[in-house]
């Protein structure tokens, strides 16, 4: 058991969400780690959530973000603002279905467009990607430091220079001896 916070509905009265987000998530309460780890991203702060299994620790930065997104509004510009990376394709899967749940929660105009941007994807989905410049793209660390030097990629540099505003990794904990170092480099590229 997990100590609880507030709901999203009362985040929202509160004034520190969008009033969208109980629309995407649903408007049920929280665990208090989650709350604290909101409110640290509401104020451009970088944060780590350790907790168990199931705790919902990748709603936490997903809520950050969509926050984010929803307060830029029909104005937002195209461009990569949210880069999600993990440790495995599978775990990419995962996520981007549980992203669908939300934008079918929402309904009909749905803001945020988010795309897969791995080495499984085919050259059209690629191409697809670079054409409409999602929000948030779903990706592994390889692919990210492939991003970062191959020439053909040189348009989502350049939209990250632009309008990245998030890098997240999940499981963050897989990252360890000459991985973790190739991670720490990777951050340092990008920042």
């Amino acid at each position: 058991a997990y100590e609880q916070g507030e709901t999203f509905g009362q985040l929202v009265q509160e004034g520190l969400l969008h009033p969208n987000l109980p629309a995407a998530f649903g408007d049920y309460r929280l665990y208090q780690h989650q709350v604290e780890a909101i409110r640290v991203g509401l104020q451009g702060k970088g944060f780590i959530v350790t907790s168990g299994t199931g705790s919902g620790k990748s709603l936490t930065y997903l809520a950050t973000i969509f926050d984010y997104l929803f307060r830029l509004g029909a104005n937002k510009q195209k461009g990569i603002k949210a880069i999600l990376v993990y440790p495995m394709n599978a775990l990419i899967n995962s996520q981007e279905e549980e992203i669908k749940k939300y934008e079918s929660n929402f309904g009909n105009g749905f803001p945020i467009t988010f795309m897969k941007y791995t080495g499984q994807e085919k050259q059209d989905l690629r191409e697809l990607v670079k054409e409409k410049k999602p929000d948030i793209i779903l990706t592994n660390y390889m692919m990210l430091e492939l991003i970062m030097t191959r020439d053909s990629e040189s348009w989502l540099r350049e939209s990250m220079r632009q309008h990245l505003k998030f890098l997240v990794f999940d499981e963050l904990h897989t990252y360890r001896g000459r991985q973790g170092a190739d991670v720490s480099m990777l951050i340092r590229r990008i920042q």
